[in-house]
């Protein structure tokens, strides 16, 4: 059977309804440039489960990381409503949204965007101390070691690999218990055995919990490792196919 939905045809009604991590109805978002109004996403339909590891493809320009970053809260959508984790982000003031994802969301992007003055211990450490978290550094300790780099807790990022930079990234995504971790093009400045030993780690983090990954990658073989695969061409979703049962 093929599982290769077209959304242009799919109504948001016939999307499911609980248990979604994600979930976008007409969503919206243009930009202004010297030449007139830009729409990057034309009306998004999408909901997305809790625990569901969803890749999103397509060419450059098409319009995945903006997707990303409106599911994050840092591209606010122009039209249409985005819910995540429960929460309707249209509306929040800057502040709400920092809160919202410092309690949701840890996001990987292909830059590791590390602190260079501070060691793997602070870097995944310091966020936790600022929302309060008393026990930050046990915390920082034990997410650290969950993606292998106990060794590496005192080295600086300048100290590490690109690989161990990134499980650092991913240690501090985690560090504060997000349940959505959205990752752009994580492997993209790493070789590919690290690139593939990084993903690995990213897959077993998923499927060990209830957490919820979106993918943006240009990597054919990397998408076919989710369990579902979004392609979105022109700022719409062109196809939704469920890549494995």
């Amino acid at each position: 059977m093929d599982a290769r939905v077209d959304k242009t045809k799919t109504e948001i009604s016939d999307l499911p309804a609980k248990g979604d991590a994600v979930r976008l109805d007409a969503v919206q978002v243009t930009l202004p440039s010297r030449a007139g109004p830009v729409e990057i996403l034309k009306g998004i339909d999408v909901a997305i489960s809790n625990g569901e590891a969803v890749s999103v493809i397509g060419p450059s320009g098409s319009g995945k990381t903006t997707l990303l970053m409106v599911i994050a809260g840092l591209e606010a959508a122009t039209g249409g409503t985005v819910e995540v984790a429960s929460q309707t982000l249209n509306g929040l003031t800057e502040d709400q949204l920092a809160v919202f994802r410092r309690d949701n969301i840890g996001i990987v992007f292909q830059s590791f965007h590390l602190i260079p003055a501070m060691t793997a211990l602070e870097n995944v450490a310091v966020p936790l101390e600022l929302r309060g978290t008393g026990d930050a550094f046990d915390m920082a300790r034990q997410q650290l070691k969950r993606v292998g780099l106990e060794h590496r807790l005192d080295h600086y990022p300048g100290q590490l690999s690109g690989g161990e930079q990134q499980r650092v990234a991913i240690a501090r995504a985690l560090a504060a218990g997000a349940n959505i971790i959205l990752a752009d093009e994580p492997t993209g400045n790493l070789d590919q055995e690290t690139g593939h030993t990084i993903m690995d780690l990213l897959f077993d983090l998923q499927s060990s919990g209830e957490t919820t990954l979106v993918l943006v990658t240009h990597d054919p073989d990397l998408a076919a490792r989710c369990s579902r695969t979004i392609e979105i061409r022109d700022g719409l979703i062109h196809t939704d196919n469920v890549t494995q049962p």
